[in-house]
């Protein structure tokens, strides 16, 4: 596999990112769709207009994204078939690299998930029955700091 190369998006890439968003949810049995392909455009779309959005590419093709507002990570998702290549990690770096601390919350059937944030650096905080989230679905919270690496 290339280098793992991460930008900026950019207005036009919300389409391919719903996509690789849609992809990486249907893997999950246990998650519900919550939005139409039209919805998950322009939530992304809005990210991206936000600066929230940065986007991996392998051969100059979008294969995974994360979306982060200040210390909170909202979003990150790759193409199924990007899975478990440094894809992820790298996002999770370029991420970590100016930042102090960060949030994100994970859903509790997400092993994988869970595994994933750990080996980054991040503690679990919290676990909910899914109150605060659109699935209501029971999920995690999880914290990484600089320090405490």
């Amino acid at each position: 596999m290339s280098a793992v190369m991460i930008r900026p998006a950019r207005s036009l890439d919300a389409g391919k990112l719903a996509d690789i968003l849609a992809a990486a949810n249907a893997q999950f049995d246990w998650l519900p769709m919550l939005y139409s392909s039209a919805e998950e455009i322009m939530l992304i779309g809005d990210m991206i207009d936000s600066g929230w959005v940065r986007v991996a590419y392998v051969d100059s093709v979008a294969v995974g994204f994360i979306a982060r507002k200040g210390t909170e990570i909202h979003a990150l998702c790759l193409r199924p078939d990007m899975q478990g290549k440094g894809v992820a990690r790298a996002l999770m770096r370029d991420a970590q690299r100016l930042a102090k601390k960060l949030g994100l919350w994970s859903y509790q059937a997400n092993d994988h998930a869970s595994e994933f944030y750990a080996k980054a650096g991040f503690k679990e905080q919290l676990r909910t029955e899914g109150q605060g989230n659109d699935a209501g679905l029971p999920d995690i919270r999880f914290e990484w700091h600089r320090d405490a690496e």
